[in-house]
């Protein structure tokens, strides 16, 4: 396939099948219209400092970057051009989706063009609900889509109870998974998004089984810890993320342990993950309900309280992050005021 500009100025020649292979897709190709060869078009595996790790669908190869330029995830697709016998990225290319959270530092990028988000939770010690629900809002808010995988279900204590209270409280759009020990790992059940040119990526907390799954899906050889006495959770293996191929043509990115994840979206794509209680809010009383002691709210009582906590609290969460930091300084201080009068009014009670 050859894709080129209006006017025949740039022509870049694009194997599609090949590229294919690594998650390449239609949407890219107008953006390589205008773009100067002679580049190799690749996709980032894992990068470095000043070094990322880079494969073409053909073959794989290392590249060098300037990290203040222009910032660069896995899974991103870039142009590298040849320059004193190395190669250096150029361009990278606008992705379709981008998984992203916020950090003291600002905006950090997880991962790139990215179609499916496998959640990982155990169903040991590493049980909470919250989580799952944090992660299925944010991922979807990123354009990605989430699916529940369930592991350890051979330590965790009332697996199959532990499966209905999650079932009870996640929407019923978002499928769940649940994979036997890693002895028995049985990729089968989540065949239906490991099509060809589909790209996954793991997401969990640490020692949940990413890279034991990762292995099991790419036929690599990851580095896998053991589990920990005392408290069943999995040793920590992995410390960067990377990208492996898989033998029916998808792609799938492993990822260190998320110790939190702060909502880089904003209210309205965070709602879309708790539908059911948007839906009860239409018949509250009072239209900027807050659902907690108000006079005719029809969420409380209805939906779970602590799923109802957990949403609360994301979205109190992306409106601090869209807050500046005067807005920040001035919302203490309400919150001071508040806090002091309700101390006050409780002496008043009390008559001291």
């Amino acid at each position: 396939m050859r894709a080129s500009n209006w006017n025949h100025i740039v022509m870049i020649d694009i194997d599609f099948p090949t590229l294919h292979g690594i998650g390449f897709k239609q949407h890219f190709v107008s953006q390589l219209a205008a773009m100067s060869p002679p580049q190799r078009l690749a996709r980032v595996t894992e990068v470095q400092r000043d070094w990322m790790n880079l494969d073409d669908g053909s073959a794989a190869f290392g590249a060098r970057h300037l990290r203040h330029s222009m910032p660069v995830a896995v899974g991103d697709w870039v142009l590298a051009r040849p320059h004193g016998g190395e190669h250096w990225v150029d361009t990278v290319l606008e992705p379709l989706t981008r998984l992203t959270r916020r950090t003291p530092a600002g905006r950090q990028i997880l991962v790139s063009n990215v179609d499916t988000a496998l959640l990982l939770m155990g169903l040991d010690q590493d049980f909470n609900p919250r989580r799952m629900e944090r992660y299925i809002a944010l991922v979807r808010a990123c354009g990605v889509a989430p699916v529940m995988v369930l592991t350890k279900s051979d330590i965790g204590s009332d697996a199959a109870d532990k499966i209905v209270r999650l079932r009870e409280r996640i929407p019923a759009d978002v499928p769940a998974v649940a994979l036997h020990p890693a002895g028995q790992l049985d990729t089968g059940p989540l065949a239906p998004w490991l099509g060809a040119g589909q790209t996954l990526v793991l997401l969990g907390s640490s020692g949940v089984g990413k890279s034991t799954l990762t292995n099991a899906l790419s036929g690599s050889a990851q580095a896998t810890g053991g589990t920990r006495q005392g408290d069943d959770h999995g040793r920590h293996t992995t410390t960067a993320r990377s990208l492996h191929r898989c033998p029916g043509g998808a792609c799938i990115i492993d990822t260190p342990g998320l110790r939190a994840w702060q909502p880089d979206a904003d209210e309205h794509e965070l709602a879309l993950s708790f539908d059911d209680i948007a839906a009860l809010a239409a018949s509250c009383q009072f239209r900027d309900c807050g659902h907690e002691g108000e006079p005719g709210c029809a969420v409380r009582g209805i939906v779970d309280a602590d799923r109802l906590r957990n949403y609360r609290k994301l979205l109190r969460e992306a409106r601090r992050s869209e807050q500046t930091a005067l807005e920040r300084i001035a919302d203490r201080g309400k919150w001071k005021v508040l806090m002091k009068a309700a101390k006050q009014r409780g002496r008043d009670k009390r008559g001291g």
